[in-house]
């Protein structure tokens, strides 16, 4: 597989006490990561040809497929849902899933989720940010940003016990901390988003995206107008 092709990926940004003392989950990518390396991030990964195929016990917000399908293939929103929810159980450990019954036996990657009888929750996330890596990096991904709430979760906000190894420093970090961490650029952009619209986590109306599949990098927004202007091409 040619590790430098583009590839569709998905992103959780959990946010605890949003109408409080908010703050997000993230954890430190290690140093020999061919993408990122030593980055603080949120969890998230490319998706797998499965995820299209993952039963959903709540569905992804209308608005939101809208978004998610303009200048993309129409059904992508749901499997980049189920890619987000695999993602956020795979590094960290937990849940965010509704009580249900998977029809017939669920795929291995999915096991432990499903085992206390659960099922993803997709209504729980909100499309909030799309970028696509510049050109000339060792990984590129097509990602697309998701938002929830910590409180739909299933389980203990605060065990990671069942996380693989793929993010060390897992913790929950205050907002007004968060950028005294290393973070990458498209991250505190995406942050920057989040953090005016709070309190809420509802779905935005427009989703911003840094377009860096062309020859020129754009700042795009979903579900408005075309090109808004140009953009460098950041990490």
């Amino acid at each position: 597989m040619d590790k430098t092709a583009l590839r569709d990926a998905a992103t959780v940004i959990l946010v605890r006490d949003p109408s409080g003392a908010p703050s997000v989950l993230m954890g430190q990518r290690g140093e020999t990561a061919a993408f990122m390396p030593n980055r603080f991030v949120f969890p998230g990964g490319a998706m797998d040809a499965g995820d299209r195929d993952v039963p959903l016990g709540s569905d992804l917000d209308p608005g939101c497929v809208d978004r998610m399908e303009d200048q993309s293939p129409p059904g992508l929103g749901r499997a980049l849902a189920a890619t987000a929810i695999r993602e956020l159980w795979e590094e960290t450990g937990l849940r965010l899933a509704v009580p249900g019954v998977w029809p017939g036996e669920p795929p291995e990657d999915w096991h432990e989720f499903a085992a206390p009888g659960c099922l993803p929750a997709a209504s729980a996330l909100s499309f909030v940010f799309r970028a696509i890596t510049p050109k000339g990096r060792p990984r590129r991904f097509d990602a697309r940003f998701f938002v929830a709430d910590a409180d739909a979760l299933l389980g203990d906000l605060d065990d990671f016990s069942r996380a693989s190894d793929e993010l060390s420093h897992l913790q929950w970090i205050p907002l007004q901390k968060v950028r005294d961490f290393h973070l990458p650029f498209v991250t505190e952009v995406v942050l920057a988003e989040v953090t005016a619209a709070l309190p809420s986590l509802d779905p935005p109306e427009t989703v911003p995206f840094f377009d860096n599949g062309a020859e020129e990098s754009l700042f795009r927004r979903l579900g408005g107008v075309g090109p808004m202007q140009a953009i460098g091409a950041k990490g």
